[in-house]
């Protein structure tokens, strides 16, 4: 019997470009936004140019998160997506920045929380806000 070692940041790094190579063309409904099918993946542009890729979850599925940035989608029957509201959370508790990602996703009707869990400082959270902000048009 042997072990292997296994580098996970390059695991994520190398599934990450994957599912960026398998992503479809710009939605109609976000034209900032690449989606790849059947992934619970969305890659957001920022004015920057930089792409952020987000998890995707249901605002009932969303899972406790440390530090991270966020964008609250209403996503429509027919699979259109309206941005509602980019943030982020920075709090030591993941219950905590669940429960006021919760609260705002409920008090503006989104039922999609896409997180972005890759900013690996607060500085860097700030700047990729910022980003989307200016490149992402909030119903």
């Amino acid at each position: 019997m042997s072990a292997q070692i296994v580098d996970l940041a390059e695991f994520r790094t190398q599934r990450l470009s994957a599912l960026a190579a398998q992503a479809s063309p710009m939605c109609e409904s976000a034209p900032h936004a690449e989606e790849a099918p059947a992934a619970p993946f969305q890659f957001w542009t920022g004015s920057s140019g930089n792409r952020y890729v987000h998890s995707i979850y249901n605002l009932f599925e969303c899972p406790p998160v440390d530090e991270a940035n966020y964008i609250l989608v209403k996503r429509h029957r027919d699979g259109q997506r309206t941005v509602l509201s980019i943030g982020r959370v920075n709090h030591t508790s993941g219950n905590v920045n669940l429960a006021n990602i919760r609260q705002r996703a409920a008090e503006m009707g989104a039922n999609e929380v896409h997180v972005h869990l890759l900013a690996g400082s607060t500085g860097a959270s700030l700047e990729i806000e910022s980003d989307l902000r200016k490149s992402l048009v909030i119903a």
